[in-house]
């Protein structure tokens, strides 16, 4: 028997496979690739998946008791196995640097999940207890280098930067047709050299705008090492996926000066392919709210500078369309908090996001909370934009609303009688009227 690990050229292993299907000799075949010269002349191809939850979690408890360190296992064993992607090399890291470092399961997940520690940290190489042979981030990126030697491989680099900030359980296929994201990936490409240029005066042409058949073949150039999943229908909300480690790989391979230019492009996409009215695509919207949230934890702050990015909005203003009040209130009290630490108390942004706080109050059915915040946002907008502003008029036309639906009704008189607030009025992405 002959065995080959971890191919990354069908060509070059041309030679070692058996004569024919009856031959006398065989051969066992690892590789990430997805690639059909694989398969063929009697090879029958068998899918290994990582872990199912439950098996990783076994695998975990059982390593650590044979290490007699079963105290080590506590209620996080479960949410630590998920955060490590059920990925059978990185569980076995992860059990020996536990057993190593006397910490158990609900330390180790804090500091894996501490974005300053990188992966090799904690996953070092001294922890292969199970014999892989390799350090985590080369395997998890074993083919990266490879697609360079492809017509698409600079474009495939851009494209799996912006993978690896969006949600891993996947995204929308039809996010590589928006504006933004051939904007990007055209701003990524090699600039072209003309054949003739004049001495000192050397130009670079353009490179050609990148289109969404193009962002497509580099998806499937990706898929065939291995890096991403992309179901080639292309027709489900989730038809590109990556393991949630491989995406922190690429992360972390990224040049720091690129981090904000990749997840706005992606934040940019989001919001031009969402659906102006999501209500009847709830599955759609949980999946674009699903990789705003993921996009929005990479970019940390810079979504707020110089004000609140737009996808941030979009993705509250979905909650509130769908009726998901618990978590409508928590993400718009989160928004809130972030606007006053980043932008101040009395910048427009954050008298907005208060405004949408009490929207998913008065939703909630506390109508005496969501009274009492836009009062304020009321006053404030009356104090600081004056009485005329769009943005003080939708305050007050709510806020008559609000009164209504509380049978306050003199008030709301007295707020229609104040100023035009009856009127069709203008607001920013994220205000409802």
């Amino acid at each position: 028997m002959v065995v080959l690990d971890d191919i990354t050229d069908p060509a070059a292993v041309e030679s070692w496979w058996p004569d024919s299907p009856r031959g006398n000799g065989w051969t066992l075949a690892a590789t990430r690739l997805n690639d059909p010269r694989l398969t063929g002349g009697g090879r029958a191809r068998i899918d290994v998946d990582v872990y199912s939850p439950d098996e990783a979690t076994a695998y975990l408890t059982s390593r650590l008791t044979h290490g007699a360190k079963a105290h080590l296992i506590d209620d996080q064993a479960i949410t630590l196995s998920k955060a490590l992607g059920y990925l059978p090399l990185a569980l076995g890291h992860a059990a020996a640097y536990m057993i190593r470092e006397q910490i158990p399961c609900r330390t180790y997940l804090e500091r894996f999940t501490n974005r300053a520690a990188r992966l090799d940290e904690l996953l070092p190489r001294w922890a292969d207890s199970e014999r892989y042979g390799r350090q985590i981030t080369t395997t998890l990126l074993p083919a990266l280098d490879a697609t360079d030697h492809d017509s698409l491989g600079h474009l495939a680099r851009a494209v799996l930067g912006v993978a690896a900030v969006l949600d891993p359980a996947g995204h929308p296929a039809t996010l590589w047709d928006t504006p933004a994201l051939a904007t990007y990936l055209t701003a990524h490409q090699p600039a072209c050299r003309p054949r003739r240029a004049v001495a000192l005066r050397r130009r670079r042409t353009a490179p050609k705008p990148v289109t969404g058949d193009e962002a497509r073949a580099a998806l499937r150039l990706l898929d065939r090492y291995g890096l991403i999943t992309y179901d080639g229908s292309g027709d489900g909300v989730r038809a590109i996926r990556i393991h949630a480690l491989t995406a922190r790989a690429v992360r972390e391979t990224t040049p720091e000066d690129q981090h904000r230019t990749v997840t706005t492009a992606a934040a940019n996409g989001l919001v031009e392919m969402w659906p102006d009215a999501d209500q009847t695509q709830r599955e759609l919207a949980g999946v674009l709210r699903a990789n705003t949230d993921s996009t929005s934890a990479h970019a940390r702050d810079s979504f707020w500078s110089p004000d609140g990015h737009p996808v941030l909005y979009r993705a509250g203003t979905s909650l509130l369309n769908a009726n998901l009040h618990s978590a409508a209130s928590a993400y718009w009290g989160d928004m809130v908090a972030d606007c006053e630490r980043l932008l101040g108390n009395n910048h427009p942004d954050t008298l907005t996001t208060r405004a949408n706080l009490a929207v998913s109050y008065q939703q909630a059915g506390r109508t005496s909370e969501a009274i009492d915040l836009l009062e304020q946002v009321a006053a404030d907008r009356e104090r600081l934009l004056g009485n005329d502003h769009p943005d003080t008029l939708t305050a007050r036309n709510n806020l008559s609303s609000f009164y209504q639906q509380a049978g306050r009704t003199s008030e709301a008189i007295m707020i229609k009688e104040k100023g035009p607030g009856d009127r069709a009025l203008p607001c920013r992405s994220g205000d409802r009227i």
